[in-house]
């Protein structure tokens, strides 16, 4: 049977006790069902894993008793960092979530020209979170023991001037394709728009940013799709898809 994993950012160490924090508990209650003497997984980001077994659950407390460090790294080879034009609701949230199962180091929501999202009063951090919450359930569920890096929501004129390795943009009209390129210090950071895609002066000022445009194939997909395939080709070609598994 396959065992829970749960993101804690607390410190972890062999022999502790912990009692989880609410929300932790709650999803431990509600979500995984896991009673008294069940077994789980920890991890707090920092690399490894714990294996654990939980002490009590009430609806006040949730105590769990830490036991044996594993040394687990699943990481790609690849360092890739993403800016992900924001989409609407289940659309931006399937790319935060896939995103991170594929491996994305880095990720940050871009507002764009484009972008049909507004972020009024509260609404901005609320959102931020949200999709926190989404990229620490994504990682429990993937069993990658590092946390995606996710950064505050940014104007994406200020995000391109700031980005390093390979800089690719996508762009349904390109001549390029990713096969021809090669990763910069084995860095590639990708550039993917919202719904109605780059306006005329956002594919200049990523150009002149050094990010070059590249097309998938013949076909023009929807946001969701685009950042999806390109960072699978990206982790087929230079990542750790065509690697195997040690034995």
């Amino acid at each position: 049977m396959r065992i829970s994993r749960l993101y804690v950012p607390i410190a972890l160490s062999q022999g502790k006790k912990i009692e989880l924090d609410n929300d932790s508990a709650h999803y431990l209650r509600t979500v995984l069902r896991l009673k008294a003497e069940a077994e789980i997984i920890l991890f707090n980001g920092t690399g490894g894993e714990f294996s654990c077994i939980v002490d009590e659950v009430n609806r006040k407390t949730v105590l769990i008793s830490v036991n044996q460090w594993h040394d687990k790294n699943i990481e790609s080879p690849l360092l890739v960092s993403l800016g992900l034009g924001i989409s609407r609701g289940d659309r931006m949230d399937l790319s935060v979530q896939k995103a991170v199962e594929l491996g994305v180091n880095c990720i940050t929501p871009l507002l764009t020209e484009r972008c049909v999202v507004q972020f009024k009063g509260e609404k901005k951090p609320q959102r931020w979170q949200h999709w926190q919450k989404i990229i620490h359930h994504a990682t429990e569920q993937c069993g990658r023991t590092a946390i995606t890096e996710f950064n505050e929501i940014s104007p994406i004129a200020n995000w391109v001037s700031q980005q390093q390795g390979l800089k690719l943009f996508l762009d349904p009209y390109a001549e390029t394709s990713l096969a021809e390129l090669q990763p910069v210090n084995g860095t590639v950071t990708l550039l993917t728009g919202p719904e109605g895609g780059f306006s005329g002066q956002e594919r200049e000022d990523a150009k002149v940013a050094g990010f070059i445009p590249v097309q998938l194939g013949q076909r023009i997909l929807r946001t969701e799709t685009a950042s999806l395939a390109a960072l699978s080709a990206i982790q087929m070609l230079w990542g750790d898809f065509n690697h195997r598994k040690p034995t």
